[in-house]
């Protein structure tokens, strides 16, 4: 009996597209990576050990679940392409330890389907090629679920990927960073040039590692602490004061609670948002939930 084939290999990757006719979905972000080191390297990333579980997101025809599968204890598999999941059911046949879920992965409650695939206390990767269009959402999505990872290896677009780490006042610097900041370092782990796809994407990609970190400062209620932040940078170009007045009103007693905020912070009103960090927004917060403009 020969030595099967991996799915990422390009021959064996064209053959299972030709036989099921298929063809790269644009609404779904779909390109096929077909670069084995790339695979490979993911998967040191992610330090998956016979031990760890995996929640993986966008498998596509499974290249990568199939790499996850061989080092891993057990894979689930979030796919929201139905076409896909009939074509996984034949591709990932030989692995008795992933489960594919059709269904989008932020419309899941993660924390329930961890517990019930994996148990309580179960040791939990998330790896993904991510689709750009939704990178931003998916990414917010499971720093925000309520649930313990060990750490998230995804690849993006490389532009997404430079604004993980972006400096205080540049033009990548927005709501994203600071989300990243208040929850994980953030490391580029592979460059992907964009030859590594079937079909190859306009841009080139990267992969990012992000291990979770305890918050400096944590608050008691982060999402509010990111309404907050969205509503600052709601208008990029405005300063501060004038994305408060949009957010919370122009009433004059709200702006007397907002002149307060902006005084116990000890933040000039006439600043933008991307010239702040994240010990000045959760002073900012801090101060609002004072004048109870943050409930």
């Amino acid at each position: 009996m020969g030595k099967t084939i991996d799915i990422a290999n390009p021959t064996r990757t064209q053959a299972i597209l030709n036989e099921y006719g298929l063809r790269a979905k644009k609404k779904f972000g779909q390109n096929f990576l077909t670069d084995l080191n790339v695979l490979h390297g993911i998967v040191a990333a992610s330090e998956i050990t016979a031990e760890d579980n995996v929640i993986e997101i966008g498998p596509g025809i499974g290249a990568l679940t199939e790499q996850l599968a061989k080092s891993a204890k057990k894979v689930v598999a979030f796919e929201i392409d139905p076409q896909m999941v009939a074509v996984l059911s034949d591709t990932l046949s030989p692995y008795q330890n992933i489960h594919v879920i059709e269904n989008d992965i932020l419309k899941v409650n993660l924390k329930q389907v961890i517990t019930e695939e994996f148990g309580e206390n179960a040791n939990v990767k998330i790896v993904a090629n991510l689709p750009y269009y939704i990178t931003t959402p998916i990414l917010m999505q499971l720093l925000r679920a309520d649930i313990a990872w060990d750490n998230i290896v995804v690849m993006m677009q490389r532009e997404v990927a430079d604004r993980l780490n972006a400096q205080v006042g540049t033009k990548e610097y927005g709501v994203l960073t600071l989300t990243i900041q208040y929850f994980a370092t953030a490391q580029l782990a592979i460059k992907v040039p964009a030859t590594s796809f079937n079909p190859a994407p306009n841009v080139d990609s990267a992969v990012v590692k992000l291990t979770p970190l305890t918050p400096d400062v944590p608050v008691e209620q982060p999402n509010q602490l990111f309404g907050v932040i969205k509503g600052t940078f709601s208008h990029r170009r405005k300063s501060l004061w004038n994305n408060l007045l949009q957010t919370y009103g122009k009433e004059a007693e709200i702006k007397s609670k907002l002149e307060k905020a902006l005084q116990e912070a000890n933040i000039e009103p006439s600043i933008r948002a991307e010239r702040l960090d994240l010990t000045d927004f959760t002073d900012l917060y801090l101060a609002l939930r004072t004048q109870k403009l943050v409930k």
